[in-house]
């Protein structure tokens, strides 16, 4: 199964050596699913041919609000609303989680209430799950066609599922440790406040969940359920 990777951003220059940018860390996630992956920077306007070039698409995080004047936004909302109308199964985290959500008659804003940065706690389905945050912006109407399966006091739409078609996080299964570590101190500082940057690195060995949601993103992929 080829899946396209449409990355909407790019990791701090400082953690390309080691950790790579966005589409290594998916790569990662879902090695061992048999996925192919192809990326394209749509960023920088590198957008894919069709929306059928690949079986599946993965939309990637970014330090971009949704809601801002980018030139690369407005043809990927219209790229993603033809993913969804051909039934193509579409993946969307963070930033990703967001445009779609926009695109598909949501709301996305930037959280009054400050920002959710590194170990955080989700009521899943019912169940607890660990996961790495690094966002103020939110979706804050649900489309029409979304179901909440995670949410937490901070951030109430934290997962959605769009029947067979879509799957989104907010948080970031694709970031460990390191990554989150690599986060606060290049890119955190005089942005996320200085209370929150400690908090994030006193917490960066407790156990998450990584694993677990990289699993439903395959399942996801392979059999449009996430259950």
């Amino acid at each position: 199964m080829k899946i396209g990777i449409l990355q909407t951003g790019h990791a701090p220059d400082e953690l390309l050596p080691t950790s790579g940018d966005y589409d290594r860390l998916f790569q990662r996630l879902l090695d061992g699913n048999g996925f192919e992956f192809t990326t394209y920077n749509v960023v920088d306007m590198e957008f894919p041919a069709s929306i059928t070039d690949c079986d599946g698409w993965l939309i990637t995080g970014s330090k971009h609000g949704a809601y801002e004047d980018h030139p690369f936004i407005p043809p990927l909302e219209a790229f993603i609303r033809d993913i969804y109308a051909a039934d193509i199964p579409l993946v969307g985290i963070c930033f990703g989680h967001q445009i779609i959500a926009q695109a598909l008659g949501g709301k996305v804003e930037k959280f009054t209430g400050g920002w959710a940065v590194g170990h955080q706690t989700y009521d899943w389905n019912g169940e607890t799950v660990a996961l790495n945050a690094w966002h103020q912006d939110q979706v804050v109407a649900v489309p029409q066609d979304a179901q909440v399966i995670a949410s937490n006091d901070f951030c109430a739409a934290a997962a959605l599922v769009y029947g067979k078609r879509a799957f989104t996080t907010q948080p970031h299964p694709e970031f460990g440790t390191d990554f989150i570590a690599g986060l606060a101190q290049h890119r955190g500082p005089g942005v996320v406040p200085d209370t929150q940057l400690a908090e994030t690195q006193a917490n960066l060995e407790k156990p998450i969940d990584n694993a677990r949601i990289a699993a439903q993103i395959a399942k996801f992929f392979k059999e449009r359920t996430v259950a």
